[in-house]
């Protein structure tokens, strides 16, 4: 089993967005020396938690930041953008950094009504075209022929020998069954329908069909886990995740909330982490992740880990690596 990071670039209380996208390009410098293979970065807009509203740009500076990992977005918000010029920007990273960019790329919005209304500025071609949307930007990445007739004779560059590995994000039957019709790598975000996980993975694989870039089904899950030395350390980190989704829940969409605060307002003996998280101590992390993985058949895990200190989050990486055995690879 391979695993990779999904960073969502999390500010931590008393800190600031400045230091959040220092801290990301940090992480995978750690995370790569500890043998996750992929790192990629989320999209967000609005809000005081997360400072990642252009992970195409994010991308580029952890790219040349490190030397071993795939980095790639998990994922681009496709709704709001131009797939061709999207094309351009990943065939410019591909170009660059030669086998090691992903194109992730997500059906939601990312952000408020408002802030999606600010992105679109007046341009109507939104969720309801996500489908088309998709289709074209495949066929740009790879020189086919886009599925709009009317844009089927518009070139795509800069040409490479190789092109970004495309993957559909979701947590849908509806984003699995569009992920197996056009024959894309898929990613389940079990962080958000942990119930759903196994069946709709298994929907994927039934109704797979190959395409030029992917010969078979092959998905990752998106998995909230935290790693501590103690089972308290665990549940404390976890119960500033609890905190923060249910006001998030309620609209509330403020910073990452600190161990006291959390505790303050949720108490010490509630559980903590519920079934969209897996917290505990690494041997806990591994016996959980591990029988996750093995019940949805998932190829790939990737692992979101958010704390309060930046400390916090770089340890627990480092014992989930050290559970799992994994290793760097060479340069």
């Amino acid at each position: 089993m391979r695993f990779g990071v999904l960073d969502q670039t999390p500010v931590r209380p008393g800190s600031t967005p400045v230091e959040a996208l220092g801290e990301s390009v940090r992480l995978a410098q750690h995370v790569e020396a500890l043998g996750f293979d992929r790192y990629w970065l989320a999209e967000h807009h609005g809000g005081q938690a997360l400072a990642g509203p252009a992970p195409e740009i994010l991308t580029a500076r952890i790219a040349s930041a490190t030397s071993t990992l795939r980095v790639g977005t998990g994922g681009v918000m496709l709704m709001h953008y131009s797939p061709f010029k999207v094309a351009e920007q990943f065939r410019v990273l591909e170009a660059l950094f030669p086998g090691r960019i992903d194109l992730g790329i997500g059906r939601a919005p990312g952000a408020d009504g408002h802030t999606t209304a600010a992105l679109g500025y007046g341009n109507a071609v939104g969720a309801d075209y996500f489908a088309a949307k998709v289709a074209d930007l495949q066929a740009w990445l790879t020189d086919g022929t886009p599925h709009t007739q009317a844009l089927s004779t518009v070139p795509c560059g800069p040409k490479t020998p190789s092109a970004p590995e495309l993957w559909l994000l979701g947590s849908t039957d509806q984003s699995a069954q569009l992920a197996a019709h056009l024959g894309l790598r898929f990613a389940f975000a079990h962080f958000i329908a942990p119930d759903h996980a196994a069946a709709i993975l298994k929907l994927y694989r039934d109704r797979f069909r190959p395409s030029p870039t992917l010969a078979a089904p092959y998905s990752s899950l998106g998995v909230f886990a935290l790693c501590a030395d103690t089972p308290r350390e665990a549940a404390a980190l976890a119960r500033c995740r609890d905190l923060w989704r249910q006001r998030l829940m309620r609209g509330e969409a403020g910073p990452w909330p600190t161990i006291e605060e959390a505790e303050r307002i949720l108490g010490t003996d509630s559980p903590a982490g519920g079934a969209h998280a897996i917290a505990g101590t690494p041997g806990v992390v591994r016996s959980r992740l591990s029988a996750l993985l093995e019940e949805t058949g998932a190829d790939h895990c990737s692992v979101i880990t958010i704390t309060p200190e930046h400390e916090q989050r770089e340890l627990s990486y480092q014992r989930l690596a050290e559970a799992f055995s994994l290793k760097a690879e060479a340069a």
